[in-house]
């Protein structure tokens, strides 16, 4: 049966990330909570509010589904980013929900020639930065947004994440 688990992150400024991790794919091999959360508040360090997220770990088909519904493309991609977009005024917490495909991450660290674990903090990485607005439709802003993933991926002792056969969708 999937499970959900929720964890804190690193304290910053007295208050804590809330990251809820939903494992709906089975057997799951995916890092622990406390690495979930130390790729994720790498990739906040500028951020300097408390955020909530969720994550969610999924096989192929649904990874296909939703890529389908969402983004109109078909096949399972490796991250999916949902940006909360508050209907009230008031400023809440949340910054979104990260949906990432077990499956492909596992394959493309293998195609890729990378370790699971640095593809792993490599896809949390890239999609909090999206929920964090950054993109990569055009040239200037890929060249942003991978500058920003490889600093931070540095800064967590993984090698820089692309390279010629590597680039992200």
């Amino acid at each position: 049966m999937p499970t959900t688990h929720t964890t804190k992150t690193t304290k910053r400024k007295e208050m804590a990330n809330l990251i809820a991790i939903d494992r709906a794919c089975e057997p799951s091999s995916a890092p622990s909570d406390a690495q979930f959360s130390r790729w994720v508040t790498a990739a906040l360090e500028s951020n300097a509010d408390p955020i909530e997220l969720s994550i969610r770990l999924v096989d192929e088909i649904e990874g296909e589904n939703l890529n389908q519904l969402y983004r109109g493309k078909s096949g399972a991609t490796n991250v999916l980013s949902f940006p909360f977009d508050a209907v009230a005024p008031v400023a809440l917490p949340i910054l979104g929900d990260l949906v990432i495909c077990e499956p492909v991450v596992i394959r493309e660290a293998r195609e890729q020639k990378k370790s699971l674990d640095a593809h792993w903090a490599h896809m949390v990485v890239h999609g909090v930065l999206h929920l964090l607005g950054y993109d990569h439709i055009n040239d200037l802003e890929a060249d942003v947004m991978e500058n920003l993933e490889t600093k931070i991926l540095l800064s967590l002792d993984y090698p820089a994440p692309y390279t010629a056969s590597s680039k992200q969708s």
